[in-house]
């Protein structure tokens, strides 16, 4: 037992180190957020409510793929219950205040108040739920952020091919008209689509999200092309229609991974101007840029592949003249999504990458790693490199024009319980990165935390967190009870500033609710969780010299 015991305390003592030299590599000094800077937290309806068939709900691509196809989800788990936000939104709402933010961004629904996706069926009760949730927020001065689209397409409209159906322009502009008629007086931060490159990509592309086609290369850009033109349809009638007398802002929400070049070579820059210009410039490029349309980049090397590859024309549809003036502009805010950072480099002319011929990767030509010494995180794809964030934000600065900026989900996962000193630590870290980039002159306005609670994590299932307070989903009630994380969060939404000394330990409550989880760490884990509540290098350099001295004294 003795040499495995040394192993693994070796490897604490290794990461203990790195996670010290990581936080103090940054300014720690007082820094302050603009004295109107927006703070929020988020979450989405799958991932919460619940509910799936209560009252006259309709079914989702997500419903339709979790109950026919459970093996497509790590834990064969779905969100018919999840948080049971459908019935605990009151708590939400507490939680909300008690985080001390202004603004909370959640999802509507779309087959909640629309069954099938069509005007013919209206739901009587998905009105009014959203509604009392609106009003509830505004009664304690919570601005509600909504998004119309996130990934809950009817069923019924993918059985006509979803977003690869040019007849979901209208469809989607008639269930936007709903939303604005019923809750535009009160709602005045609005998002159209949330993460395009994930509605099309990894759901048409491949078999990842729901509708999980797996057809790479043909249905992704349909998808994205039909996508643009619902999303500035949307935003042209709120502007003729609604915004004079609603007074709202209305914008969309993308989705990106910085791109950090592999090495300072020239041919890795290019790479990851290539990968920005792909991944964020397919939907950011045609809204936000000068000319509009589609990225220079992807329509000549598309259209290089495709007769390459025998196509009688390019796979990525071409807009109009008329078409590219109705898109550009039609965002009052840019919303950015982030996680995290990869490495690129190019793929080589013989695809030793590998990647289906024709795919988006494959017309991309980028090729993805991330450094080994980025700390890990719940969630395979998710390392930790907080500058990214700062060199994200000041690219959308450069090659947009400096757009008005939210940040509408940033956090991290781990695989559960309350003392979640790591996640404190990211969100330490990005947002002074944020401030980084505010210093620096990128026009950022807001950030919200992702998310709000622990909750269905799509394809992941309940087996990775993200939530700033943690659910019991073995209580019928769905109990919440804050982490670490949520108090340091309404420390910084309250005061306007990181405090990277305030790290609190767990609460008589949140004790008790420790009793409740299952074991997830051993005694040496725990050991560990008490380094990580440390508040300074000399506390990190103290708790390394007791390792060592405990370790002498055992051998």
């Amino acid at each position: 037992m003795k040499p495995n015991f040394k192993i693994i305390l070796l490897i604490h003592i290794i990461g203990v180190f790195n996670s010290c030299n990581a936080i103090t590599s940054f300014d720690q000094s007082p820094r302050h957020f603009p004295k109107d800077f927006l703070w929020g937290v988020g979450s989405s309806s799958y991932q919460i409510e619940g509910g799936w068939n209560a009252d006259d709900k309709g079914e989702s691509i997500w419903d339709f793929m979790t109950h026919n196809y459970p093996e497509k989800i790590y834990d064969k788990s779905n969100g018919d219950i999840s948080c049971d936000s459908y019935h605990q939104w009151r708590r939400d709402v507490q939680m909300v205040r008690e985080l001390n933010v202004k603004t909370y961004r959640f999802s509507i629904s779309w087959v909640r108040i629309m069954p099938e996706g069509h005007m013919n069926k209206v739901s009587t009760a998905g009105i009014k739920y959203y509604s009392a949730l609106i009003d509830e927020l505004l009664h304690y001065n919570i601005t509600p952020m909504v998004t119309m689209y996130h990934w809950e397409l009817p069923q019924r409209l993918q059985e006509l091919g979803g977003w690869t159906n040019p007849e979901i322009i209208p469809l989607f502009k008639d269930y936007a008209r709903l939303l604005l008629e019923m809750y535009g007086d009160r709602v005045k931060l609005w998002t159209t689509i949330n993460e395009p490159y994930h509605v099309c990509e990894h759901s048409y592309g491949v078999d990842y999200l729901a509708p999980a086609y797996n057809y790479p290369g043909i249905p992704s850009y349909l998808c994205g092309h039909n996508l643009l033109k619902a999303h500035a349809e949307v935003v042209h009638m709120y502007r003729n229609e609604y915004k004079k007398r609603q007074g709202g802002r209305m914008g969309i929400t993308l989705d990106v991974s910085w791109q950090e070049p592999k090495t300072d070579s020239p041919k890795d820059h290019e790479a990851s101007q290539r990968g920005m210009e792909f991944y964020l410039g397919w939907f950011a490029h045609p809204i936000f840029s000068s000319h509009g349309n589609y990225p220079a980049i992807m329509i000549d090397r598309i259209r290089s592949l495709s007769r390459e590859q025998g196509f009688t024309r390019s796979r990525l549809p071409e807009f109009t003249k008329e078409e590219i003036q109705r898109i550009r502009g039609t965002s009052d805010f840019f919303g950015i999504n982030t996680y995290t950072s990869m490495l690129v480099t190019s793929n080589d002319h013989n695809n030793s990458a590998k990647f289906p011929i024709p795919s988006f990767n494959h017309d991309m030509g980028v090729v993805e790693t991330q450094d080994p010494s980025w700390k890990g995180s719940g969630s395979v794809w998710l390392k930790v490199f907080p500058k990214g964030m700062y060199n994200m934000l000041m690219w959308i600065k450069k090659e947009y024009n400096n757009p008005p900026m939210i940040i509408t989900e940033n956090g991290v996962s781990d695989r559960g319980g309350l003392e979640d000193y790591a996640r404190v630590d990211y969100y330490n870290m990005y947002l002074s990165s944020v401030l980084d980039a505010l210093e620096d002159g990128a026009n950022v306005e807001g950030y919200v935390a992702w998310s709000l609670m622990d909750s269905y994590e799509w394809k992941a299932g309940f087996s990775e967190k993200f939530g700033l307070y943690h659910v019991d989903f073995n209580d019928a009630q769905r109990k919440r009870t804050p982490k670490i994380s949520a108090r340091v969060y309404s420390r910084i939404c309250k005061t306007n500033r990181i405090d990277w000394s305030y790290r609190p330990t767990l609460n008589d409550d949140q004790i008790t609710a420790m009793s409740r989880l299952p074991e997830l760490t051993s005694a040496s884990s725990r050991l560990r969780s008490s380094i990580e509540s440390s508040s300074s290098y000399l506390m990190c350099s103290l708790s390394l010299f007791l390792f060592v001295i405990f370790a002498k004294y055992l051998y």
